[in-house]
Protein backbone atom coordinates (compact mmCIF):
# COMPACT_ATOMS: atom_id res chain seq x y z
CA UNK A 1 0.00 0.00 0.00
CA UNK A 2 2.72 2.43 1.18
CA UNK A 3 4.54 1.55 -2.30
CA UNK A 4 1.31 2.63 -4.65
CA UNK A 5 0.94 5.80 -2.65
CA UNK A 6 4.56 6.64 -3.02
CA UNK A 7 4.48 5.31 -7.11
CA UNK A 8 1.28 7.47 -7.56
CA UNK A 9 3.49 10.87 -5.53
CA UNK A 10 6.34 10.29 -7.69
CA UNK A 11 3.83 9.97 -10.93
CA UNK A 12 2.46 13.29 -10.30
CA UNK A 13 6.04 15.06 -9.42
CA UNK A 14 7.44 13.64 -12.53
CA UNK A 15 4.09 14.95 -14.35
CA UNK A 16 4.36 18.62 -12.74
CA UNK A 17 8.24 18.79 -13.30
CA UNK A 18 7.83 17.71 -17.24
CA UNK A 19 5.09 20.43 -17.35
CA UNK A 20 6.35 22.81 -15.78
CA UNK A 21 10.19 23.10 -17.55
CA UNK A 22 12.55 25.31 -14.79
CA UNK A 23 13.28 28.49 -16.57
CA UNK A 24 16.27 30.68 -15.75
CA UNK A 25 16.12 34.33 -17.49
CA UNK A 26 19.94 34.81 -18.67
CA UNK A 27 20.67 38.08 -19.90
CA UNK A 28 24.36 37.36 -20.09
CA UNK A 29 25.94 34.36 -21.88
CA UNK A 30 26.28 31.28 -19.13
CA UNK A 31 30.09 31.62 -19.39
CA UNK A 32 29.94 34.96 -18.20
CA UNK A 33 27.32 33.96 -15.45
CA UNK A 34 29.80 31.30 -14.39
CA UNK A 35 32.66 33.54 -14.40
CA UNK A 36 31.09 36.05 -12.26
CA UNK A 37 29.14 33.32 -9.93
CA UNK A 38 32.81 32.27 -9.11
CA UNK A 39 34.26 35.46 -8.08
CA UNK A 40 31.34 36.01 -5.90
CA UNK A 41 31.49 32.65 -4.16
CA UNK A 42 35.48 30.87 -4.44
CA UNK A 43 33.41 27.72 -3.37
CA UNK A 44 32.37 27.21 -6.86
CA UNK A 45 34.43 25.32 -9.48
CA UNK A 46 33.87 25.16 -13.05
CA UNK A 47 32.85 21.71 -12.61
CA UNK A 48 30.07 22.89 -10.57
CA UNK A 49 28.79 25.18 -12.92
CA UNK A 50 28.80 22.92 -15.80
CA UNK A 51 25.51 23.53 -17.78
CA UNK A 52 23.81 21.14 -20.39
CA UNK A 53 20.26 22.04 -22.02
CA UNK A 54 18.18 19.93 -20.71
CA UNK A 55 19.64 19.51 -17.56
CA UNK A 56 18.83 22.27 -15.52
CA UNK A 57 17.44 20.73 -12.87
CA UNK A 58 20.52 18.75 -11.99
CA UNK A 59 22.44 21.84 -11.81
CA UNK A 60 20.39 23.73 -9.49
CA UNK A 61 19.85 20.55 -7.18
CA UNK A 62 24.23 21.07 -6.90
CA UNK A 63 23.87 24.88 -6.43
CA UNK A 64 21.52 24.37 -3.98
CA UNK A 65 23.55 21.88 -1.94
CA UNK A 66 26.26 23.68 -2.48
CA UNK A 67 25.02 27.22 -1.65
CA UNK A 68 23.13 26.07 0.82
CA UNK A 69 19.96 28.24 -0.73
CA UNK A 70 16.60 27.17 -2.30
CA UNK A 71 16.21 26.41 -5.30
CA UNK A 72 14.11 30.16 -5.84
CA UNK A 73 16.76 31.30 -3.84
CA UNK A 74 19.23 29.91 -6.46
CA UNK A 75 17.61 30.75 -9.58
CA UNK A 76 17.44 34.36 -7.88
CA UNK A 77 21.17 34.57 -7.49
CA UNK A 78 21.77 33.85 -10.90
CA UNK A 79 19.61 35.69 -12.78
CA UNK A 80 20.29 38.77 -10.69
CA UNK A 81 24.18 37.67 -11.34
CA UNK A 82 22.90 37.40 -15.26
CA UNK A 83 21.49 41.09 -14.94
CA UNK A 84 24.49 43.10 -13.16
CA UNK A 85 27.81 43.39 -14.50
CA UNK A 86 28.98 43.74 -10.97
CA UNK A 87 28.63 41.24 -8.56
CA UNK A 88 25.49 39.96 -7.33
CA UNK A 89 25.10 39.99 -3.69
Amino acid sequence: MLLLAFGILFGRLIKILVMNPISIKLQASWDEVKERMKENDPRLTDADLVYEPGHEDELLLHLEKIMNKTRPEVIAYIESISANEDLAR
